[in-house]
């Protein structure tokens, strides 16, 4: 189209700097996300992170937080973005806005509205007319926000990111996709810098190398990776060949990691969620952190600087440390090139440290940065690798886990002085002026010392430190025991003075008093006293477990089962009945969930029979006795859809829907895993005639997998036949275990790929009732790979299907509806396998105001907590048989924020549901620790 792609801004992204209104910056970039932070918390967090360092805050806009369902669009309440941006300004941080249309982020979905995905062949994130059509409204709701509060036009955001780490994704056409992305943000007046973000690198796989939009890194090391820095500066170089910074706008959170990246030249900094927050709703996601699968916790936490109820954790001060280093250098620093040929070297204790790594400042000299790799003091030197003899630099302890930036030939000018810092071995970290003169603070955490040059003779006095020179040279030597400070007078009276202490009165310096002098304050600290106030009068009403929570008239009548995306179900939880007819004289063995996702629990004539979470696949579920009647009843809660595109697990590919596909009861269940006839290959050729029937008489005999042989890989067609039964109307077969690459054909047909990871395969459209069935399996294994084991089960499938759905609304009026018949409760609160319950209760706010971190402690349930009406929190408390990986945050905590109780109340009220087969679900206790 004909536009500009590079608009003309206040705000420049140059090869050499991050600009703004033509002042260069380094963006020390927190995360920052108001759908997970109570609106009335957003300024108090945001003055958290200011006062510790940061400048700036990236933040998605989720789409589907604001679509919940199509065509219907909420930006009021904790949804206001125009809000939290008007803050943002107010608060004076720059926002980097990252409004997708996908943002990963562990959130449902990766915030893509769950009705796309019901869509038929609707392409996710890419160039596909329908998808970008969908994009289009979003953009046309968000974008105009994001405008009107860009930087010199009434806000502070200086850059808008399009989509998240497309190279993670199979795009098949990124150049396309961005540009369509990039020409719609145009269109809707978006004038500061496009970026799109590599989360594995490939920045042509990410940004499509569009005109106009800038690749940026996310980088997510072990932070002590001794190569890493070889690889970031690999890609400040391909960046600045193109004529772009090195923006790091995602990776880890501790600031040792930052130090390393500024060394390389990175004119942003953004580690990811340096303030955590709690998924409140149905907004949590799968992903694949588990082995694959995995629930995200409603605690979204992954340790960085603020907790999700606002804690100041121990990081924040190395942010402030950080920060305050980066502001003492200032543009100098900011429009700084890295030194890409080896200039310096470290001598001594040098073996597992990274660097030096050297930043040659604009106004002259340069950083070098060191960094110990190990858990051990050590103690090293810079010098000058041409001649390292030639040393300016006495040795310096090197700490355990550290990283040092150290000064060397710095200009004084820019604090106001004719002169060099030509060295120092304790770290410079502050810069101010004061009514009493200028004040450079430096820390150390061993002896060492600092020299200076001046043009001219100065007078010099020192406290707890020796000083030495002559000529304007001056030599400050310091034990590193106690606090030391040097004045250094020239001859118009002005007046340079340079602080010395230990590391950690840095970190909890305040600031300096009106003489020049450090005020030290001391870390905060939050007690863990939980309070036997908190929460009163509760009561336990249990309800019909295997009943749907709907009434009669709001279920939906179907042939077969579906997804619930297709039923306009988008969240929640949701029930499937059907009924089975089994033939006379057969008895039920066990169920076959299809396709289910993402908690299934099952209950055959109203009895428990388990719950299962298959990924998406299919699970079976035995039954311990006969079901009373042919009634199923699948209760089926969304977790929450993908945030990631994985291929091991069909729900966790982004375009997965949930529910179920079906239900069979299953009445013969045969162990197929002895005598197959095998053929060995040459190759991995399918040849017709080793599928098709032939006289296979001369083939040996053997367990599936079980012939030894010597080729690698084996190439291998292992052939069975059974007889299908009569009265059956299912066939599934099971490869448990296996470990190698198969290919399945029933009757000559291909049926197609069996998957390690869904190892069921269900092969009924193959078959006629009481024939023979032919099957052929082509095996290639890799050495000491299995094959598994051969299940076969026979049944019928259910039909007669009812499915309805109940989100927060109606869950929360079945709460009330059973509060009358409640009865109370004291703790332990037990259920019985597959029992239901709601624990209700009253809380009262803190003493502070500030609400409750809720600790749970039990076994065998799944939680969903209420308060006012909010959902704040999902727990699967441990199990000894089928309980997912739950990860992201806590899986046994909840936050109940205290700006959400009204006159210092609020109503709790808990789903519990009794989740561990054959064992009692036990709640033993929830404890209120005060925030």
């Amino acid at each position: 189209m004909s536009m500009e792609t590079r608009p003309k801004t206040v705000v420049q992204f140059d090869s050499d700097a991050v600009r703004i209104h033509g002042k260069p910056h380094i963006l020390l970039c927190a995360s920052l996300f108001y759908f997970r932070i109570p609106r009335r918390l957003w300024k108090e967090r945001m003055l958290q992170l200011k006062a510790f360092g940061y400048n700036s805050i990236d933040v998605y806009f989720p789409w589907n937080y604001h679509e919940r369902r199509e065509g219907e669009w909420d930006f009021d309440g904790e949804r206001d973005v125009a809000a939290f941006l008007d803050t943002a300004k107010e608060t004076g941080l720059w926002v980097v806005a990252r409004p997708g249309p996908y943002i990963c982020s562990e959130w449902d979905g990766g915030a893509l509205p769950a009705y796309l995905l019901a869509k038929e062949d609707m392409k996710l994130r890419d160039n596909d007319p329908a998808f970008l059509g969908a994009v289009a409204s979003w953009f046309d709701r968000i974008l105009p926000i994001l405008k009107a509060y860009q930087e010199g036009e009434g806000g502070s955001v200086i850059a808008v990111q399009l989509d998240n780490e497309l190279d993670f994704y199979g795009c098949d056409d990124p150049p396309g996709y961005i540009a369509a992305l990039r020409d719609m943000a145009l269109a809707r007046g978006i004038a500061v810098p496009l970026f799109a973000c590599a989360g594995q690198g490939g920045l042509p796989q990410a940004s499509g190398l569009a005109d106009g939009v800038m690749p940026t890194c996310n980088f997510y090391p072990d932070d002590r990776d001794p190569e890493f820095e070889e690889k970031v500066l690999h890609y400040r170089r391909t960046l600045a060949e193109r004529g772009y910074p090195l923006l790091v706008t995602e990776t880890n959170r501790a600031h040792y990691l930052l130090r390393r990246l500024l060394s390389c030249g990175a004119k942003l900094l953004g580690p990811y969620l340096q303030a955590s927050g709690t998924d409140f709703g149905f907004t949590n996601a799968t992903n694949n952190w588990g082995k694959p699968l995995a629930f995200m916790a409603s605690d979204y936490d992954f340790g960085g600087m603020i907790s999700p109820e606002g804690h100041i954790r121990e990081e924040a001060y190395e942010g402030r440390l950080l920060g305050r280093l980066i502001e003492a250098y200032g543009a100098s620093l900011a429009e700084a090139a890295a030194e890409e040929d080896t200039v310096w070297t470290l001598e001594g204790d040098a073996v597992n440290s990274a660097g030096p790594f050297a930043l040659r400042l604009k106004t002259g000299g340069s950083l070098l940065f060191v960094t110990n790799l190990e858990d051990r003091d050590k103690e090293a030197a810079i010098a000058p690798a041409s001649d390292a003899n030639a040393s300016v630099s006495v040795s310096f302890t090197l700490r355990a886990g550290r990283s040092l930036t150290l000064p060397s030939q710095v200009p004084l000018i820019q604090w106001g002085w004719e002169g060099v810092l030509e060295y120092s071995t304790a770290e410079l970290y502050m810069a101010e002026e004061t009514a009493g003169g200028t004040v450079l603070a430096l820390h150390t955490e061993g002896r060492g010392e600092i020299g200076l040059k001046f043009g001219g003779p100065v007078e010099v006095s020192a406290e707890q430190a020796a000083v030495s020179g002559q000529d304007g040279t001056v030599i400050v030597r310091f034990d590193g025991q106690t606090d030391a400070a040097c004045v250094i007078q020239d001859p118009t009276g002005r007046r340079l003075k340079l602080l010395i202490h230990d590391r950690l009165k840095a970190l909890h310096m305040e600031g300096l008093d009106e003489n020049g002098d450090a005020r030290i304050g001391e870390a905060l600290r939050y007690p863990d006293l939980p309070s036997e106030e908190a929460a009163a009068d509760w009561t336990l009403g249990g309800f019909e477990a295997s009943e749907p929570m709907t009434a009669p008239n709001e279920r939906i009548s179907r042939d077969k089962a579906d997804y619930l995306e297709r039923e306009g179900i988008y969240r929640g939880y949701a029930w499937y009945e059907a009924a089975v007819r089994v033939p006379e004289g057969r008895s039920v063995k066990g169920v076959l969930i299809r396709q289910g996702s993402d908690a299934v629990s099952l209950y055959a004539g109203g009895e428990y029979a388990g719950t299962v979470t298959p990924g998406g696949g299919t699970a079976y579920i035995p039954l311990g006795e006969e079901p009373a009647n042919g009634r199923l009843v699948a209760r089926t809660e969304i977790w929450g859809h993908s945030n990631f595109d994985d291929i091991r697990l069909p729900a966790l590919r982004l375009n997965a829907m949930k529910g179920l596909r079906g239900m069979a009861a299953v009445t013969e269940v045969r162990e197929l895993s002895r005598n197959w006839s095998l053929y060995r290959a040459k190759d991995r050729t399918l040849r017709k005639e080793h599928i098709e029937p032939a006289d296979d008489g001369l083939w040996p005999v053997v367990g599936f997998g079980g012939w030894m042989s010597p080729d690698h890989p084996a190439f291998e067609y292992y052939r069975k036949s059974f007889a299908a039964s009569e009265d059956a109307s299912s066939w599934t077969l099971h490869f448990q275990g296996l470990g190698s690459l198969a290919r399945l054909f029933v009757n000559g047909e291909e049926v197609g790929a069996v998957h390690p990871f869904d190892p069921y395969v269900d092969i009924t459209p193959y078959v006629t009732a009481g024939e023979t069935v032919r099957l052929t399996v082509f095996l290639e294994r890799v050495l000491g790979l299995p094959a598994g084991r051969v299940t076969l089960y026979e049944g019928v499938e259910a039909e007669g299907w009812t499915i309805s759905g109940a989100e927060e609304e109606a869950l929360l009026e079945h709460a009330k509806s059973h509060r009358d018949a409640a009865v109370q409760a004291n703790f332990p609160v037990t259920l019985q396998a597959g029992e239901t319950a709601w624990l209700q209760a009253r809380t009262v706010n803190s003493e502070q105001g500030s609400g409750w971190r809720a600790k749970v402690s039990g076994s065998g349930l799944k939680l969903t907590a209420f308060m006012e009406g909010r959902i704040v929190g999902r727990l699967w408390l441990p199990c000894e048989s089928n309980r997912p990986v739950v990860t992201g945050g806590s899986p046994d905590s909840f936050y109940l924020p205290g700006v959400w109780y009204a006159d210092g109340k609020a109503a709790l009220s808990i789903l519990l549901e009794a989740v561990d087969p054959g064992k009692q679900g036990t709640l033993e206790s929830i404890r209120f620790v005060s925030v």
